[in-house]
């Protein structure tokens, strides 16, 4: 999964009926154990996350978006 800077990532919940969850990437930590991204949700909460392979999305950043 590769991703920039103001790309989206979407974060598929792990139990049924719970929606994904929705932030914006503000970080990209690299490590030699994977990938970490510091993301600000749409709620404005902010954490680091290491999504596990085939749980979330990258959406990229509408080059238009000021």
């Amino acid at each position: 999964m590769k991703a920039v800077i103001g790309d989206e990532i979407l974060v598929d919940s792990e139990h049924a009926g719970t929606p994904a969850r929705r932030g914006e990437i503000l970080e990209i930590l690299e490590a030699e154990f994977g990938t970490r991204y510091r993301v600000r949700w749409d709620d404005g909460h902010e954490s680091e996350i290491r999504p596990k392979a085939g749980s979330a999305r990258i959406i990229e950043a509408d080059p238009h978006r000021g």
